[in-house]
């Protein structure tokens, strides 16, 4: 089983409209709401996918009833625990005509202390107790006045301790103890790397995640693709990218990597190993979490992929090829790793 953890979920409101006009007025069709915030637009990717997943957040107010409805209709397995505060909204505007969305964010309403450790425990208790222990959990999304860096951090330290794979792609303070805590992977995009490790550099960033503790850093680079780092293979960078830019609505882009991420890590196989078996699995995840991310920004709506994933995967560009393709040295050439780092 698979566990998403979503501390600031929101009710993520739609609208189309065929070119967008700053301070004009615009008539649009009726707008779609649905339960989103991060883990639950995992949990639907990998749900749809035909993964055993569940789904947990937290619902208050009449945005926290919507919400629920919605998650009811859905089919996601989840389980809520109820807060006082009212659910945040997200409200996305996609331009049809430029092919890119606007996205207004509500920050979340406080959680109390007894709130914030009623979502922790609830976690604890669905990933460790019982007979459907979670294999892998994902950590997602902001996180609310009241859910601190440490709680994420307890989290990860527990599950971790609990034979779970942790993966976890939130921001601000909190991230480099989650990498020292246990977590197994780390999901950040560019700005957020920089911000958490103050390196400029992805690929020095995403080593400093790994010498805190992380196995397996997945930086999302928006049009570049993405880079996986481990210690597998002396810490080469793979780098994954689709040839052609894609247009849409990428709200759910980083989502749906990160369930490519969690549909990849219940193999047994570990991906810091510096075994010849271990250097196509990498590979693999990046083009898998490449594609996934590709689709997600064709699908109308975040959490979702596009039904052409699969097309997409064929066209992902992954590089370095593993070690046994790179051409040899020729002979009387002293042996040296001159693979050019991509960053």
């Amino acid at each position: 089983m698979i566990l998403t953890v979503t501390p600031n979920p929101a009710l993520d409101l739609t609208w189309q409209v065929a070119g967008l006009h700053p301070g004009e007025t615009h008539r649009v069709g009726a707008g779609v709401a649905r339960a989103g915030g991060k883990g639950l637009n995992v949990a639907r990717v990998l749900h749809a996918q035909g993964h055993d997943v569940l789904a947990l957040t937290t619902a208050g107010g009449t945005a926290g009833d919507e919400l629920a409805a919605d998650l009811a209709e859905s089919g996601v397995p989840h389980r809520l625990v109820p807060v006082a505060g009212s659910t945040r909204r997200s409200i996305a505007i996609v331009d049809t005509e430029a092919a890119e969305a606007s996205i207004l964010n509500e920050h979340g309403a406080p959680l109390g202390a007894d709130e914030a450790e009623s979502l922790v425990a609830e976690a604890l208790s669905l990933a460790l107790d019982g007979s459907s222990k979670a294999r892998v959990a994902a950590i997602s999304g902001s996180l609310p006045p009241g859910f601190t860096g440490e709680r994420v951090t307890r989290l990860v330290r527990e599950l971790a301790a609990g034979g779970v794979r942790v993966i976890v792609d939130t921001s601000g303070p909190g991230t480099l103890d989650a990498a020292r805590d246990g977590a197994y992977a780390m999901k950040p995009n560019r700005e957020e790397l920089v911000a958490a490790t103050g390196l400029a550099d992805p690929v020095d960033g995403a080593r400093a995640l790994l010498d805190l503790g992380a196995r397996l850093v997945v930086v999302s680079l928006g049009t570049e693709g993405l880079m996986l780092v481990s210690r597998a293979e002396d810490g080469i960078p793979v780098r994954a990218r689709l040839p052609r830019v894609l247009r849409g609505n990428a709200t759910g882009a980083g989502d749906a990597a990160v369930a490519a991420m969690a549909a990849s890590l219940p193999d047994p196989l570990e991906f810091d190993s510096v075994t010849a078996e271990a250097s196509a699995p990498p590979r693999d995840l990046a083009r898998l979490a490449t594609a996934w991310s590709a689709s997600a920004v064709l699908a109308p709506l975040a959490g979702s992929l596009g039904a052409n994933h699969r097309e997409l995967a064929a066209e992902i560009e992954v590089a370095p090829p593993p070690p046994a393709h790179r051409a040899a040295p020729a002979d009387d050439t002293p042996a040296t790793d001159d693979t050019e780092d991509p960053a």
